[in-house]
């Protein structure tokens, strides 16, 4: 059965390595775990496949550390300890790989695309990419060097269209939750976030989404505390009882 585990012995070591939201599957204490380092918009997918992984290895559970990408990546080049990194595009996986902290090569799993979310019924009348630069409409983006903000800024560039967000969040998840409780008119996350927040909001899918598609990679890292587990996960994410949850949560292969 899933809950939030927290770990009260380990909060001083959570809070030096920047951990940001540490979850677990867990059968009973005391019972070995692999740690998964995982990008925000992964959570309710991830949390799917790690059911069905405790399920087909009865004897391991596994806790994750749900976050932007870049803040991973930055953790885990400053020493945080996990078992496996997925991200939510190449380029912050390429910094764990560069620092030497993979065991072998990242293998992509999945691709998300971009989508604008509103209010329901879409009182703004949010059309397109451009209308985001509408005076007075409030917006909310992911920081620039999260794969959702990059994504984003790629598009801008692109499309000359420059958005001024009323503030930029450090993952998509934050971004939704602005858009959902009314902080914010619209905001720029993936299509899966959007699938996943079901009526709460409306969607708006803009073409130019095509030219910034994300693809994201999985790797078990060089200093895994239970690599054989740890590399078990990797091959149910990518293979077909993984990759089945990945495309009904929304995500396209890779």
């Amino acid at each position: 059965m899933w809950r939030t585990r927290v770990i009260s012995g380990a909060v001083s070591v959570m809070l030096a390595a920047g951990l940001t939201s540490l979850t677990g599957c867990s059968s009973e204490p005391g019972t070995p775990s692999i740690t998964v380092f995982a990008a925000a918009s992964l959570r309710p997918a991830f949390t799917e496949i790690a059911e069905q992984f405790t399920t087909d290895h009865p004897g391991v559970d596994v806790e994750f550390n749900f976050a932007g990408s870049s803040d991973l990546a930055t953790q885990l080049t400053q020493g945080a300890g996990a078992d496996v990194f997925a991200s939510a595009n190449t380029a912050q996986m390429d910094k764990v790989a560069q620092a030497g902290l993979l065991d072998g090569e990242a293998l992509p799993f999945a691709t998300n695309t971009l989508v604008i979310v509103t209010a329901p019924g879409n009182p703004h009348a949010v059309r397109s990419f451009a209308d985001l630069a509408a005076p007075g409409l409030a917006v909310v983006l992911c920081q620039p060097p999260v794969p959702c903000g990059a994504a984003t800024h790629k598009i801008e560039d692109a499309t000359g269209v420059r958005v001024h967000p009323v503030s930029e969040e450090p993952d998509v998840t934050d971004v939704l939750n602005k858009v959902t409780t009314g902080q914010a008119d619209a905001g720029v996350v993936y299509r899966t976030d959007a699938i996943h927040a079901g009526d709460k909001v409306a969607t708006v899918e803009f073409p130019e989404a095509a030219g910034a598609v994300n693809t994201y990679p999985v790797g078990v890292l060089k200093d895994a505390a239970r690599p054989g587990p740890a590399q078990q996960f990797v091959d149910l994410v990518t293979g077909a009882a993984g990759q089945k949850i990945l495309h009904a949560a929304g995500f396209g292969k890779p």
